[in-house]
């Protein structure tokens, strides 16, 4: 009787594992931002995607694939010749997501694997495309336009394979050794002929100021030869005692000069005068 119950009881537990194997194996999980294509035996792959969510399948007979349909980055490098034959190395920098709606084509033609597949021989394709219409000056000076021609080009050719560029820029751009030496020593040039400008402008600035100062200095003489004559030797007294007057005042200001007294001053002038002596003031230390 106790083994009829044990053979039973493990009958049960094996039953009930395997329809718990089985129940398990029959679902699958779709997580948020991916897609489910089902491959079956019997009929291949299903036209039909699955969204996101726990669903059902018939085990052994059918397969989910599962693809991610969210934005992912990848960068595209590439080394091509320019219209003036200047060696470009260019990188670009791509947001791609496949076409939700057509996952069942894309994982018939290409499989999981499909960016791998594609977008470094489009991306390469269309870069060696667009550069060779323009000069290697015009890759700098209109990077823009480059940028939006090889976007426009880019996305004609992913959508054949049922691809969806979002983002397309350039990252870097950068020339040969022979044109970044060119580059250089035009910018050398441009700073030298500036400088050599630039001092020649100054040089004709200091001209135009000594002719300036030449003029002036003429114009005073001559108000001075025009006053002399007008007012004969009565000007030349007048400068000098408006002189000596300045040199009375800052001597008068300075605590180390000690004067005579008048009389004896005068004695002395004229005593100094008589032997070849001028009188002088008396300094104090």
């Amino acid at each position: 009787m106790a083994s009829r119950l044990l053979d039973r009881f493990t009958t049960l537990i094996v039953g009930l594992g395997a329809a718990t194997s089985l129940a398990q194996s029959a679902m699958y999980d779709v997580q948020g931002g991916t897609r489910a294509v089902i491959f079956d035996r019997m009929s291949g792959v299903r036209p039909e995607v699955t969204g996101e969510g726990t669903h059902f399948l018939v085990p052994w007979l059918q397969r989910a694939i599962i693809y991610d349909v969210r934005l992912r980055p990848r960068n595209i490098s590439t080394t091509t010749g320019s219209r003036d034959m200047q060696m470009v190395s260019l990188t670009l920098r791509v947001l791609y997501k496949p076409e939700t709606a057509q996952l069942p084509a894309i994982h018939k033609t290409l499989g999981p694997d499909y960016d791998e597949r594609v977008l470094p021989s489009i991306g390469n394709e269309v870069l060696k495309a667009v550069v060779a219409q323009f000069d290697a000056s015009e890759l700098i000076t209109q990077r823009e336009l480059v940028s939006e021609r090889i976007r426009e080009e880019l996305n004609l050719r992913a959508k054949d394979f049922n691809i969806v560029l979002d983002d397309v820029s350039i990252t870097h751009l950068a020339f040969g050794r022979e044109f970044t030496s060119a580059v250089e020593q035009k910018q050398i040039a441009q700073q030298e002929a500036e400088r050599a400008k630039f001092i020649v402008e100054k040089a004709e600035q200091e001209k135009q100021a000594a002719i300036i100062r030449a003029e002036g200095n003429a114009q005073a003489a001559e108000v001075i030869s025009n006053a002399l004559q007008q007012a004969g030797p009565g000007l030349v007294e007048f400068r000098r005692i408006e002189a000596a007057h300045k040199i009375a005042q800052t001597l008068a200001k300075s605590p180390n000069v000690t004067y005579l007294p008048g009389g004896t001053a005068q004695q002395g002038a004229q005593g100094g005068e008589r032997h070849g002596v001028a009188a002088q003031p008396v300094g104090l230390e």
